[in-house]
């Protein structure tokens, strides 16, 4: 969004006001959690303690996008009900207040003018009108919502709107009868094996050296920053305030940047799927390997690997690529012999040899194809015949981010001269080979026996 001072602070207003209906139906639940009611969930139970209320409460937040935080807190609630109903204990009920909520507006509320929209506000308020940035990819008559949000300290507007499925000429459509399998990963986020002897590679080294240089450029600024840190109770001063500003903005662009990596490894995907024309792609769920601890340094990993993030922005483009996706059971895909389906040690890079019966392959496409036979819901049995890929394709994902080019240069890194360096360098000796450096003061103080 490119907006004026005045607009900003009207925008950031209405984003204080979302967080105040969210901390007042807090506040209610922790009153009637006193008294031993029952606490107020549903959303229409919401909805009528928002219109009890009156109108301008909450500034100039109209009534929809009021109503659109209690329908995220809803959602939250009985979400948080249902994994406590499967047996999950650790799902937590909403009870966290946030300064700054998301506000929603849907179709008929808000005016959408090319670059212009017009957020509705509550009666009684000037009208808001903003610019956006670009426009809008989509139709209008085809935008069904618009969302307020603010991260990195910068504000941005989330469009959905209704796209119809891919409609493709007779004989060119994905063909339910063929599968491929997709399997997951840090190094490669999707390796796929598919019909006709056919494979995928799409190499996601750029996201994870993006990850490990934007950790190490956040522990020198830390490091940069920790002697005029303000103590814990004290007001920080205005340099502080611009460092946590520009933490801010860093850490939303970091973000932006990978996530805008793992939308380009979909799209590879999906774009493979439907040359091949591939109309199931059974994916394996690793999900289980986050409830393991396995140290500090490794957690991290796990957690930048951002599986669900994965699975679901495949699952949405293919979708919309009327490609079926089905999660199965990946236990055991990248330690297990193809042919002779025996037990394999890990192995140190990504070719997995076997020392039964010699086989070696490509370890993620060996899980892919593993993963491609077998059933969903079923069990991790897989059967004896697993058709590798013999022709693979490779891609690369996040070839926008920071040395990934052609100079190979990450901006965060310092010089080569300043890594290291030992200062000025001498001059070259003259031709008659005479070193230029000073004589050097050698001081003799051995003596020899009987000496003083």
């Amino acid at each position: 969004m490119r907006v004026t001072l005045g607009q900003r602070r009207r925008c950031f207003g209405l984003l204080r006001s979302a967080g105040d209906v969210w901390a007042c139906v807090l506040e209610v639940n922790a009153w009637r959690r006193r008294r031993r009611d029952v606490p107020l969930s549903g959303y229409q139970e919401l909805c009528r303690e928002l219109a009890a209320s009156g109108p301008g409460t909450f500034a100039e937040l109209d009534s929809t996008g009021a109503r659109s935080v209690l329908r995220r807190f809803s959602d939250a609630w009985f979400a948080a009900a249902k994994r406590r109903s499967a047996g999950d204990m650790l799902a937590r009920f909403p009870r966290r207040r946030r300064g700054l909520v998301p506000v929603r507006w849907y179709h008929g509320t808000f005016t959408l003018d090319g670059r212009r929209l017009r957020i509705p506000t509550a009666k009684g308020s000037a009208p808001l009108w903003v610019r956006l940035a670009r426009e809008v990819p989509y139709p209008v008559e085809q935008v069904r919502s618009v969302t307020l949000l603010c991260e990195g300290g910068r504000l941005f507007l989330d469009v959905t709107a209704e796209v119809p499925v891919a409609v493709y000429p007779p004989g060119e459509q994905p063909d339910p009868a063929r599968v491929a399998g997709v399997d997951l990963g840090i190094i490669h986020p999707y390796a796929v094996a598919g019909p006709d002897g056919k494979g995928l590679l799409v190499s996601g080294r750029a996201i994870r050296a993006e990850h490990r240089m934007h950790l190490a450029d956040t522990k020198a600024r830390r490091r940069a920053v920790a002697r005029r840190a303000p103590k814990p109770g004290e007001k920080g001063s205005r340099p502080w305030r611009q460092y946590r500003r520009r933490a801010r903005l860093v850490e939303g662009r970091h973000r932006r940047r990978v996530r805008q990596a793992q939308h380009e490894a979909a799209r590879s995907v999906v774009s493979w799927a439907v040359e091949q024309r591939v109309g199931v792609l059974h994916v394996g769920d690793p999900r289980g390997v986050l409830d393991l601890p396995a140290g500090r340094r490794h957690n991290l990993r796990l957690r930048q690997w951002q599986i669900g993030r994965l699975l679901q922005v495949l699952t949405d483009k293919a979708v919309l690529a009327g490609i079926v996706v089905r999660l199965v059971d990946e236990r055991g895909t990248s330690s297990t012999c193809p042919t002779c389906r025996r037990r394999v040690p890990k192995p140190r890079g990504r070719t997995l040899s076997c020392p039964h019966c010699r086989f070696s392959g490509h370890r993620d496409l060996v899980a892919a194809a593993s993963i491609a036979t077998r059933t969903p819901g079923g069990g991790p049995t897989t059967p004896t015949a697993v058709a590798l890929p013999e022709v693979v394709t490779h891609r690369r994902a996040g070839r926008h981010l920071p040395g990934t080019g052609r100079s190979r240069r990450d901006p965060r890194r310092p010089p080569r001269a300043a890594r290291g360096s030992v200062g000025p360098r001498r001059p070259a000796p003259p031709p008659g080979g005479e070193s230029l450096a000073p004589t050097a003061r050698i001081h003799n103080t051995h003596r020899k026996p009987g000496e003083r």
